[in-house]
């Protein structure tokens, strides 16, 4: 994350480092071979598998005003492209038109992306600086954009430059799953009660078999008892 920590470290956020003891630990992030300010991070094999493999992510722009603004896009996994090691992509679709992340980025580029693996408690934060792009004038790249990507009337294409990125840690994301992550666990799970609830019916019959016996061994005893009683009776009577 050497760039990316360029980006985020601003001396604000380094003095707040240095009040809280995390100073070091971010100077070695700073200083990390290929760190230079210039040099964007390249995105691995990682990085891309987990990439095409989100069914969304959430796509944070700046107004002129100053206003930060926080949009989810949401489609098949796969419509969030990555087109090569620097850059991103995907086809923008109508949505409910008040356009406040393209009204922003056509002012500032500056992206943050934040990509969410709830059911592994993962996430991915990319810094970038996105682009939009008419279809029309574009054609390559929105036939290479719309083979997979959100339903609906297709207005625009977002490229978005990497500039850097960063693995989130775990702590605190709260495990969450998707209704097609529930469909493929559900025959394990069914499989799993299924024969939980068959072990209990077997040792449900297998009380009553006890139970059974017991209660055959109680009445036999209790008939001993009764044995046992009549012939101390008789010997009582015999006077032996």
């Amino acid at each position: 994350m050497s760039r990316y920590a360029h980006l985020a470290y601003t001396d604000s956020v380094r003095r707040v480092q240095r009040e809280q003891g995390s100073a070091s630990a971010a100077a070695r992030a700073l200083a990390r071979p290929g760190a230079e300010e210039g040099a964007a991070d390249p995105i691995g094999a990682q990085e891309a598998a987990f990439i095409t493999s989100r069914d969304g992510f959430y796509l944070g722009s700046v107004s002129e005003t100053g206003w930060p603004y926080v949009q989810y896009r949401g489609g098949p996994p796969g419509f969030l492209h990555v087109l090569d090691e620097g850059t991103l992509g995907y086809a923008d679709v109508r949505g409910n038109r008040q356009y406040i992340s393209t009204g922003n980025v056509r002012a500032d580029g500056r992206v943050a992306l934040f990509l969410m693996d709830y059911a592994r408690q993962a996430r991915l934060k990319i810094f970038g600086r996105a682009e939009i792009r008419a279809l029309d004038e574009h054609p390559a790249l929105a036939e290479r954009l719309g083979r997979v990507r959100t339903d609906g009337r297709m207005e625009r294409l977002v490229t978005i430059r990497v500039e850097g990125f960063n693995w989130n840690c775990p702590q605190h994301i709260t495990p969450r799953f998707t209704q097609s992550e529930l469909v493929s666990a559900l025959p394990t799970v069914r499989a799993h009660i299924a024969e939980v609830e068959g072990e209990n019916e077997r040792l449900l019959a297998a009380h009553a078999e006890l139970t059974r016996r017991n209660a055959a061994l109680e009445q036999r005893n209790a008939a001993l008892d009764e044995e046992v009683r009549t012939l101390r009776a008789r010997v009582a009577a015999t006077g032996g």
